[in-house]
């Protein structure tokens, strides 16, 4: 059900998708409302850009007060995501081409593709524009669909591999497989489609962390997998950041590849990563040359609906494990 919390949540953001933006400047960061938030930091233009969920853009020199939303994606009225899909979870990525990348999952509502256990499955999958400044405006560029029509996918994320070869790693969604995955697909050399067919790295099932009641009550893991992120230690040693659910607390674990590589196996961590109720995150240099987390926190306003709010924390990656500071201790 968490999905479907998510797209009622999403719904005046909808609604309003189309109406003129009203740009605000020195906006705080706590002040923003914003699922998923992934921090692009520009040398090129020296400023922060921030997306995620929904699609909108923000920008700032110091992480600290943001001008925006703005609108930067477009698209064609002939594709599979049709005019004005639903955006969740976009990343903005750099290759050194001199171009910029928006990886994220885009909803047709008005296409049904299965229909698992009363749940209506809509088309649903992560897929890459391209633009040529950090603005945009993004446009599709490449093949027709990234992933394949029959499932419904999102969360999509990059990685290269040390020998340059371009992943796209990205969640099977468990609302149709009802035991959600990460697995990845091999990109084109210049990010315009995929390359083969995905492989499963994991299943939610793995997860030695996060729980849920069964139809018969008994506590077992949680069927959802969610905003994979793949980072390298100082030490070489790869690991993926992903995100379920303890009951009904967002939270965060980490896996580590025992190969070095994509392929895996990967090793979950016996404990979350972060505190509770954080989740969905992704890592970033600051210009200073500090690694940081930008992950978004689930919280209830006064009418007991789910905010959900950006949050940076420093981490650590001068070892083998990642290591996340909050409040001055560290989460390993």
């Amino acid at each position: 059900m968490k999905r479907l919390f998510l797209l009622l949540a999403l719904l005046p953001l909808m609604a309003t998708a189309q109406r003129p933006m009203r740009v605000r400047t020195g906006v705080p960061t706590d002040s923003i409302r914003l699922s998923d938030p992934a921090v692009l930091a520009d040398p090129t233009t020296n400023m922060y850009y921030m997306t995620g969920t929904g699609g909108m853009m923000w920008r700032s020199a110091d992480l600290q007060r943001w001008e925006g939303p703005f609108r930067v994606t477009e698209f064609e009225e002939g594709s599979w995501m049709g005019p004005r899909p639903m955006i969740w979870a976009a990343e903005l990525h750099t290759t050194g081409d001199g171009l910029y990348y928006y990886f994220a999952t885009f909803t047709n509502q008005a296409v049904t593709i299965d229909t698992v256990r009363g749940n209506v499955i809509e088309r649903r999958a992560s897929q890459v524009l391209r633009a040529d400044n950090p603005m945009g405006p993004y446009r599709a560029f490449g093949d027709a669909a990234y992933l394949p029509a029959d499932r419904p996918t999102l969360d999509g994320t990059f990685w290269r591999e040390p020998d340059g070869t371009p992943y796209m790693v990205f969640c099977g969604e468990w609302l149709q497989n009802w035991n959600g995955t990460i697995e990845s697909i091999q990109l084109k050399p210049d990010l315009s489609g995929t390359v083969g067919a995905p492989k499963v790295l994991f299943r939610a099932s793995d997860s030695p962390w996060s729980r849920e009641r069964d139809d018969q009550g008994r506590v077992t893991w949680n069927k959802v997998t969610d905003g994979p992120w793949l980072f390298r230690t100082a030490t070489g040693r790869l690991g993926m950041l992903w995100t379920s659910w303890v009951y009904d607390v967002y939270t965060q674990g980490v896996a580590y590849s025992e190969s070095g590589t994509i392929d895996g196996p990967w090793l979950q961590d016996a404990e979350p990563i972060t505190p509770p109720g954080y989740g969905h995150s992704m890592l970033f240099r600051r210009f200073d040359g500090q690694w940081m987390m930008s992950v978004h926190h689930h919280s209830k306003d006064q009418r007991g609906r789910t905010v959900r709010i950006p949050h940076f924390f420093p981490v650590d990656l001068s070892g083998d494990r990642l290591r996340v500071h909050t409040d001055g201790d560290a989460h390993q």
